[in-house]
Order: structure tokens, then C-alpha cells, then sequence
């Protein structure tokens, strides 16, 4: 059984990891995450465009503190449109459905009526999360747009987003103090010898 990864939601000053997050892309998963090919500069541009106040941008961590997988959930009138990203090395280990999983719930505490997410036909992972969240998928000319009917937010959903949020920060942090002790533990080896 798959224990689900801890999803942190990003903030302004995430923007950096999520940069290097995107970068680190290849040209064909980057064509695959955004629907067309996108050059260092225009991630860049999309990164320093995202509005971390309207939009809820969330991540995994690695036990490196970077970020393997990354959805960013834009506000739209009376839906919320999603994109998901995971590292080739970080994929298989479900990710990708626990970051649509998340931002499932936060769109649904917006209490906006339906999610949204526009991928290529080809691309069969998100093509395989979506029918798997039970989105109804509309594809015609190689492209693909999958929707998902919302219930209105109540009480558990706003439990489960704070609960998800104070999960992912506790994980942080024993990620950051074992960081810090391997850290320590090089230092003092190569004091050693």
C-alpha cells in the first residue's frame, strides 16, 4: 500500500525551488507539462507570472529539500485549471495523485463548481490521473481537456486542507534537521581525516 507523500503548499518564496523545479524538466516533459515546447526563458517567465495570492501553487520535497513534483492550481471564473509536474526519478511512486488530490480539496474550499485540466493526448500519465480522479475527459485533435464536477466545500474538506498543510510542515522539517545533521556529520568526518 502506497502511503501518500506530504504536499506543502508554496509560497512567493518557493518560487526559486519551483524554478529549478521546472528547469529541470526536459525539453519533452516540459512540452508535455505546459502543452508546448517552453525554452529556460519562458519558464522563467511563467514562474515569475504566477500570483501566489489568487492562484495555490503546492509541492513535494525530496529528502534533498528540492522539489520533485509541483501542481499549480489557477483561479478561473467558476473553475480552478490545474497543472501537474513530477521528476523522471520521482515518478510511479503516486505524486502526481496525491498533488491532484490536493488541489482537488483547495479548489473545492474555493467553492468554485469544476476543476480543469488541459493536457495533449499523448500524454498518457495525466490522461490515467485524470480518469482515475473521475474527471470527464473531452479529446479531439490531439489535445484533451478533463473536467471534474466540485461538491461544495464543508467542514471534513476544510479540516482536510489544514490537517494536509501541518503534515507537510512537520515533514519539512525533520527533512531540514536531517539535512542539517549530515551536514554536521561531513563536516566533522572530513575534520577527521
Amino acid at each position: 500500500m502506497h502511503q501518500k507523500p506530504p504536499i506543502t503548499e508554496l509560497a512567493r518564496l518557493d518560487r526559486p525551488a519551483l524554478e529549478r523545479h521546472f528547469l529541470a524538466l526536459d525539453a519533452e516533459d516540459r512540452r508535455l507539462r505546459f502543452g508546448i515546447p517552453l525554452g529556460d526563458h519562458a519558464v522563467r517567465s511563467y514562474v515569475t507570472r504566477i500570483d501566489f495570492e489568487r492562484d495555490a501553487v503546492f509541492g513535494v520535497f525530496g529528502d534533498d529539500l528540492g522539489l520533485v513534483g509541483a501542481a499549480h492550481l489557477a483561479r478561473g471564473d467558476g473553475h480552478a485549471e490545474l497543472g501537474v509536474s513530477v521528476l523522471p526519478g520521482h515518478r510511479g511512486r503516486g505524486l502526481g495523485a496525491a498533488l491532484l488530490g490536493r488541489a482537488h480539496l483547495r479548489a473545492r474550499n474555493w467553492g468554485v463548481q469544476s476543476l480543469f485540466m488541459h493536457c495533449l493526448t499523448e500524454n498518457g500519465t495525466m490522461m490515467r490521473l485524470a480518469r482515475k480522479q473521475g474527471m470527464e475527459i473531452i479529446a479531439e485533435q490531439g489535445e484533451a481537456e478533463a473536467w471534474l464536477k466540485l461538491p461544495p466545500p464543508d467542514a471534513g474538506s476544510y479540516f482536510g486542507e489544514v490537517f494536509a498543510q501541518r503534515v507537510a510542515l512537520f515533514d519539512a522539517a525533520l527533512k531540514g534537521q536531517l539535512a542539517s545533521a549530515r551536514r554536521l556529520a561531513e563536516a566533522l568526518t572530513r575534520e577527521t581525516t
